[in-house]
């Protein structure tokens, strides 16, 4: 029997290298291709779409009325139901919220996050959720935030950007957001700043590193367990590139955690405010599934919260200022609000930069993608069956797009249907908008995100001008996190 296991996967494996290598190479995808082949399932449809799959997926939920089930090859595990319906959505995420956790499944999808919050359920996600919302408001955490993000704009971001308009050099505004981010999403959780921001614009094993794990976390939604468990035991192909990134992020933790141990052993930095001394110093009579002496929880509670901060945020900036370009229109009506509206000590005033802000996020939400199971069987609002631990992955791309959800003019960049006739923000359902999640899961960090973009947006748009290189090929690559493959390539001009 063990043999025929062991045929079995190798068969599985060999059968998805030649369909990836044969279909990867069409020249022409086509239409969505929805047919169900005997043994092969839709896969054949689905394999030539891989390196646009988001577009892909929203064509295909387009044509079928914002829900499809994908059926993958026999045996497989692989079968999929795609939604980006806000009915199956709000069901999902809020009003039978407990029925569908992240589950067994989620977990061994992302089992490099550990216990942090993003991956885990039950008592323990209730909290971690409860600890965060005290430290995500706490004065002392607010102040942190807003210092880092100040110190290091003035002392990295415009520096870089002086010298690159000063040079007239090439530069890619996808990778400084990234280290931006990297720098001070480090600072708010660690209280360690890598200072990978600079002129010299030093090697970041951790972007590397993250980034190289979303890739791989991602295409496990398609393959089989038995298929990526088998790889990484093998040690290759993406699977080998994921177990070499997981010890490249354990070192830097480890030695982030240890170096502020021994700090508070003698007695340096106790009152820091910083994610990871909080979580040392965490009431365990108040939560009492939460391990502050354990190495190893506290590596996953700031690992979670540092990616967190960093590829979403930065995500969401490159996209804008890519929109930007392409709309001048846009940006003139921002730097004019900036110009008559801006208080450094009252972001909320800037309504059009925020509703543009919405606007890219509505277009190219940085998780495009959600992964639920349900505990039990359930019944959708659209009628479609789901039995217990079956796959349903919800669209947040798609659902941007879609035109029965938003309006004929769904797939136009317009920040102003987010603003009302009174000139006040347009709120959308949690739902509707994803931005942030919805439910109880709903992003505790969303009005630092949006402090956060904000600054970052209004010190650019007031000193510089960008130009993306002619030429450049904007296309997202294939992740959990809506990220540009080629970057985004541009030249800086002072104003």
């Amino acid at each position: 029997m063990a043999m025929i296991g062991l045929l079995e996967v190798f068969v599985a494996f060999l059968f998805y290298l030649v369909f990836k290598k044969i279909f990867l190479h069409l020249k022409s995808p086509g239409p969505p291709v929805l047919k169900s082949w005997p043994v092969l399932g839709m896969l054949p449809g689905m394999l030539p779409h891989i390196p646009r799959i988001f577009e892909w997926t929203y064509e295909v939920l387009d044509a079928s009325n914002l829900t499809f089930l994908f059926k993958g090859p026999w045996l497989s595990g692989t079968d999929m139901l795609f939604t980006a319906d806000p009915r199956n959505i709000n069901h999902i995420l809020n009003l039978n919220f407990g029925n569908y956790p992240k589950g067994p499944e989620f977990q061994k999808i992302f089992d490099v996050l550990g216990d942090g919050i993003l991956s885990v359920d039950m008592e323990l996600w209730e909290d971690l959720r409860k600890s965060n919302y005290v430290l995500f408001h706490h004065p002392d955490f607010l102040e942190l935030s807003v210092s880092s993000n100040t110190s290091k704009l003035k002392e990295g971001l415009v520096p870089f950007l002086d010298n690159a308009a000063e040079k007239n050099i090439v530069i890619d505004l996808q990778d400084l957001f990234k280290r931006f981010m990297f720098d001070t999403s480090s600072i708010l959780m660690t209280g360690y700043d890598p200072m990978t921001l600079s002129i010299e614009m030093p090697e970041v094993e951790f972007g590397e590193a993250a980034e190289t794990g979303e890739e791989a976390i991602y295409y496990r939604h398609f393959k089989p367990v038995y298929l990526w468990k088998l790889q990484n035991w093998l040690g290759i192909g993406l699977e080998r590139r994921m177990r070499s990134a997981l010890a490249t992020v354990n070192r830097m933790f480890a030695k982030i955690i240890s170096t502020r141990r021994e700090e508070i052993r003698r007695g340096e930095g106790v009152q820091s405010m910083d994610a990871l001394t909080y979580y040392m110093h965490v009431d365990t009579t108040k939560y009492k599934l939460l391990k502050p002496s354990d190495d190893t929880f506290i590596r996953d509670v700031a690992f979670s919260l540092v990616l967190a901060g960093r590829d979403t945020t930065s995500s969401v900036l490159t996209w804008f200022f890519w929109l930007l370009s392409k709309h001048p229109q846009v940006l003139s009506k921002i730097r004019q609000e900036i110009n008559t509206k801006y208080d450094p000590t009252d972001l909320e005033t800037l309504v059009y930069l925020h509703a543009t802000l919405n606007e890219t996020m509505r277009l190219y939400p940085p998780l495009p993608f959600n992964h639920k199971s349900p505990a039990k069987p359930d019944v959708l609002p659209t009628g479609h069956k789901v039995g217990a631990h079956s796959k349903i992955v919800l669209c947040m791309y798609a659902l941007g797009r879609m035109r029965s959800v938003w309006g004929k003019d769904a797939l136009d960049f317009k920040p102003e249907r987010w603003i009302t006739e009174s000139g006040d923000l347009r709120h959308e359902p949690s739902y509707k908008f994803m931005a942030f999640n919805a439910g109880p899961r709903a992003c505790l960090g969303k009005h630092l995100a949006f402090s956060q973009m904000k600054m970052v947006a209004v010190e650019l748009i007031q000193n510089y001008d960008f130009k993306v290189t002619e030429g450049h090929k904007i296309e997202a690559i294939p992740s959990i996190l809506l990220r540009m493959e080629h970057g985004l390539s541009v030249t800086v001009k002072k104003i």
